[in-house]
């Protein structure tokens, strides 16, 4: 409550300060705009801060974070490799917060106290319920934008980076952007457009008729009658939305799931004929019930019918404000409904309505918003046609950029984008889910529009990505990293007097390096198993990549049969004291005890991980585990070795990480 008393002081510190500057007349002038106030968007005004440049953040609604404030805690991920600089400090703090080094899964207030820091440390200038009504360029600069409250603004500013999740300030400045799939042969591509798959899919013989073996009685509420177009086509079809659903199980904060306004139980037929076919024996059987600290919950869609409105969505991208409220209104209609159907209709296995009526919606989430969350999960709504499109080809690692400015590392995911009537049966469309592979870059070309359509804006959330490549990236600790580098090279853009098609990429790179945290901090140093000039092996170790910290991870399943080790040495840039941390994968059957030993250049010290004692929560893939603290000179003087000594299982050596205190 403290905290939403703040928010609202903060906003209306916001509506009292920007008429005093309308009734002046005078346009507001800063270096760089942003507009979008989601995670990417805070992320990107605070980095520009910390360099020293005037900043105006601005967010169209009153929410603040996206949706990493809006119910999504349970955090996607891939490989925490890829997640560096803000980004990665962002769950660190959510792990201060949690009394751990990192946490990557966090209450919703959490996640937007956490951001209020970073807020409150730059004294970030933020414009909330301030919408785009039009742009103004010149010369392929966007000289000014109008956004409009309680009445219209002008802002000025000499770099624009749009932070949105639906790239309006993109379109309204007149640059290339895509909307729905690809064909899968404009980019020589397998897994975009049309795609007509088993996950999340009906299974045989669900009859798509409000009557069943009556077409004539029309089809049932959610089926389009489109016919199913040939494999790999393109189209205009996104993929569906939902709300990531925060509830609890507590009944000292919880609030009952009533009855929505606008609850049509026949919305929800297709779910009994699904339970009758499938029956579930929870409600994680077409609900993704993920936990969160303190009794809550991150729930998403899962399996054939459940929290994805499919279909719903397509007029959302182009829409205006008020027709764009309407489809968020439905959907939050829709999925209230959904839980308020499976509680209360009798026609629900009893064993789900007895279940269903232990959650409610907590108390202390969204209190301003009715407890729900005000951020619809628009997954994917217009991507920009840049300097480079990222494919499926990067995604996969046939294709490599050199001018990366963030990695992702998800698999390549699509959400359902219709649901048809196939050989008379329901069937869902579009669900596409291909992974395997390791961390890539992100090409900064992807963050910028084609050379001589605008020389002033990026676009790290509406990046220039196919369909399915997107559905890769669209992460959000990655667009937080994105959204770093876009603000940096804003920043050398202003600097250098240069379009940013033209900025040197390397010194982005090289000031993102060696200042990941935009304050001057001491770097920490990772040495991963790959980096060979940093790694030394004794015996045979082979290589595997699953569940490994970046692209690879060695692995002895000996049981400590002969003797073998991997020996990582830092090079130390200043003598200091420094935490060592080891990363623990999670695998099946690992060797309960890792036996590590640690010279600080003077002593070695052994150290005992036992592997049985690490919670791993989440999607991430392992976790970092404290060796302890040691005072390492500068140099190549320390090192940490792991060994497979009395392993009863296999032992991993994946990385190391020493950060200065």
């Amino acid at each position: 409550m403290i905290r939403q008393i703040k928010l609202w002081l903060l906003a209306i510190c916001c509506l009292l300060t920007i008429p005093a500057a309308l009734q002046a007349g005078a346009p507001k002038e800063v270096d760089i705009c942003i507009y979008g106030g989601t995670s990417a968007g805070i992320m990107a005004a605070y980095t520009a801060k910390k360099l020293h440049k005037s900043v105006l953040l601005i967010e169209p609604g009153k929410h603040l974070g996206g949706l990493t404030t809006g119910g999504l805690g349970y955090t996607d991920i891939g490989n925490k490799y890829a997640i560096t600089g803000l980004a990665r400090d962002f769950y660190r703090r959510i792990g201060t917060h949690y009394g751990k080094f990192e946490q990557w899964i966090f209450e919703p207030h959490v996640a937007s106290q956490t951001f209020d820091g970073y807020i409150q440390n730059a004294k970030l200038e933020i414009w909330s319920d301030h919408r785009l009504t039009s742009v103004r360029k010149e010369n392929g600069y966007i000289r000014e934008i109008t956004v409009e409250g309680a009445s219209p603004v002008v802002v000025r500013a000499r770099m624009f980076i749009d932070c949105s999740y639906e790239g309006d300030l993109m379109a309204k400045a007149g640059v290339s952007y895509t909307v729905g799939r690809e064909a899968n042969s404009q980019y020589n591509e397998t897994y975009n457009g049309v795609q007509l798959r088993e996950k999340h899919q009906f299974p045989d013989g669900i009859d798509p008729y409000k009557i069943p073996g009556k077409p004539e009685s029309g089809l049932l509420w959610g089926i389009s009658p489109a016919p199913l177009a040939a494999q790999g086509a393109g189209d205009k079809c996104v993929q569906a939305y939902n709300f990531r659903i925060c509830l609890t199980d507590r009944p000292d904060n919880m609030i009952p799931i009533t009855q929505p306004e606008g609850y049509d139980p026949s919305r929800y037929e297709l779910l009994l004929r699904v339970l009758e076919k499938a029956p579930a024996k929870n409600l994680w059987g077409f609900l993704k019930f993920d936990l969160m600290p303190n009794g809550k919950t991150d729930i998403n869609n899962n399996g054939a019918f459940s929290t994805d409105m499919i279909g719903m969505n397509f007029d959302y991208p182009e829409a205006d404000a008020a027709k764009r409220k309407e489809i968020i209104r439905e959907h939050e209609q829709y999925n209230k409904g959904l839980l308020y159907f499976i509680g209360h209709d009798p026609r629900m296995p009893e064993h789900l309505h007895r279940e269903m009526l232990k959650w409610g919606y907590p108390k202390d989430e969204y209190v301003s918003n009715g407890h729900w969350s005000p951020q619809l999960y628009v997954r994917e709504v217009r991507r920009m046609v840049g300097e480079y499109v990222m494919t499926q080809a990067n995604c996969q690692g046939r294709a490599t950029v050199t001018d990366g400015v963030g990695m992702a590392a998800y698999t390549m995911d699509s959400h359902n984008c219709q649901r048809l009537v196939v050989n008379g049966m329901v069937k869902n469309e579009g669900d596409v889910q291909i992974g395997g592979f390791g961390p890539y870059p992100i090409s900064y070309r992807a963050l910028v529009p084609k050379t001589g359509e605008c020389a002033n804006l990026l676009v790290p959330v509406c990046l220039s990505a196919t369909h399915i490549a997107y559905g890769s990236i669209r992460m959000e600790p990655v667009f937080m990293v994105l959204a770093q580098s876009a603000a940096t090279a804003a920043a050398v853009a202003i600097d250098s007097k240069v379009p940013v098609q033209q900025v040197a990429v390397k010194k982005v790179q090289q000031m993102l390096a060696a200042n990941p945290l935009a304050d001057n901090s001491t770097p920490e140093i990772l040495v991963d198993n790959d980096d060979a000039a940093h790694v030394t092996l004794k015996g045979d170790w082979k290589k595997d990549w699953k569940g490994a910290y970046g692209p690879s991870l060695y692995l002895d399943d000996s049981h400590g049969s002969v003797p073998k080790s991997a020996r990582f040495t830092p090079e130390i840039q200043q003598e200091a004291e420094y935490q060592v941390y080891s990363y623990l994968p999670k695998l099946a059957n690992q060797a309960t005890v890792t036996h590590v030993r640690v010279f600080d250049g003077k002593q070695v010290r052994p150290v005992k991980i036992e592997t049985h004692a690490i919670k791993v929560e989440g999607q991430t893939s392992g976790e970092w585990v404290l060796l302890g603290s040691y005072r390492l000179p500068k140099g190549k003087k320390a090192y940490v070795e792991i060994s497979n000594e009395q392993a009863d299982g296999p032992v991993v050596a994946d990385a190391l990480l020493f950060i200065a205190r």
